[in-house]
């Protein structure tokens, strides 16, 4: 059996990324009118170079807070270079500062259309949903860690968590309880290794729906591929029989979900960022 490593994804998504900097020293850079906008002109022309969708931000004197919606191959990490280095020259050539505008150190944090705990659910009621729970025998595995896998960073406090649904090719019903379970153990196995978190799984025949989280140098992109490739290389090598009987060459469709979900919404983000609070 051939099966073909996969390197790119057609993708649905939302990324939305909360990030917030702060100055040198807590110093108040931004108390004139006059700087804080040459800051915001910065961020937005910055953010439009680099193909970040700006959803919102707002300067304080001694910090920025803003609101980033991203593509699943961009990482959390370059976005705040990028920002941070950036802006941080230009100010300093346009207001002659003798000091590095910002400290060091971010805090990024994700949100979405709905909350963390939506999600969950959504999760756990994947046998209802699909119609099997009245099953003796559901063909269905749900995953959850009993203890949050602790990720860290350097010069980052953050929380980057992810909705990701995989569906397999052709949509063929292929995978069980037995099977979803083996899978799923494997996949925290490759987790471990590559420095993710798998919080949440829910596997029903066709589909798979994941809680992931990341650290910020790694893109949702990377993660689902190493989560495809490897759960396929797994499949095919302890489970070809279940792949020659649905006549499939590959286990997945070469497209994903993505969708970033934290305890605040968007829509509140936004709302606090555009207040005079």
């Amino acid at each position: 059996m051939n099966l073909t490593y996969l390197t790119t994804l057609k993708w649905a998504f939302q990324l939305h990324y909360y990030l917030c900097f702060r100055t040198h020293r807590r110093l108040p850079l931004f108390l004139s009118t006059e700087c804080a906008n040459s800051l915001a002109e910065l961020v937005t022309e910055i953010s439009i170079n680099h193909d970040y969708h700006l959803l919102e931000q707002k300067s304080y004197p001694t910090q920025l807070r803003c609101l980033l919606s991203l593509r699943p191959s961009q990482t959390v990490s370059k976005a705040v270079q990028l920002l941070k280095s950036n802006s941080s020259r230009e100010l300093a050539r346009l207001f002659s500062f003798e000091v590095p505008v910002w400290a060091g150190g971010y805090l990024a944090r994700s949100s979405g259309g709905v909350r963390i705990s939506a999600v969950r659910t959504y999760l756990e009621e994947q046998s209802e949903h699909h119609g099997y729970a009245s099953r003796v025998l559901q063909p269905v595995y749900r995953y959850r860690a009993p203890v949050p896998r602790v990720l860290r960073a350097a010069h980052a406090a953050f929380d980057l968590t992810h909705h990701l649904v995989f569906s397999t090719q052709y949509r063929k019903g292929v995978f069980g309880a037995a099977t979803g379970q083996a899978l799923t153990e494997y996949w925290l196995k490759v987790a471990d290794k590559h420095n993710f978190a798998l919080d949440q799984i829910s596997i029903v025949p066709d589909h798979i729906h994941m809680v992931v989280r990341i650290v910020p140098k790694i893109s949702i992109e990377e993660v689902a591929l190493r989560l495809m490739n490897n759960g396929q290389y797994f499949i095919g090598k302890r489970y070809p029989e279940m792949l020659i009987a649905s006549c499939m060459n590959q286990l997945w469709n070469p497209s994903a979900y993505a969708g970033t979900c934290g305890e605040i919404t968007t829509a509140l983000i936004m709302k606090w960022l555009q207040s005079d609070e």
